[in-house]
């Protein structure tokens, strides 16, 4: 079956499966050699100032509430 099927245009791999972790990592790094990767270049992100509203206010549940005094 190997033989018949296995073409140029899409051969087969075999893979070793003794240890599971590694063969998915093998599979995984064969499958991204095999993409062609082009480095592209980008221009650099300016991100705008963050806004305050809407912000959560963690404190302003606590506001009114009885603590018990610290103690050092």
């Amino acid at each position: 079956m190997f033989e018949a099927a296995d073409t140029r245009h899409a051969p087969w791999r075999l893979i070793r499966f003794d240890d599971k972790r590694r063969a998915r990592l093998d599979v995984i790094s064969h499958i991204l050699e095999t993409i062609p990767y082009k480095k592209i270049a980008r221009e650099k992100v300016k991100l705008p100032k963050r806004s305050g509203k809407g912000r959560y206010d963690d404190q302003a549940s606590l506001r009114g509430m009885k603590f018990v005094e610290e103690r050092s």
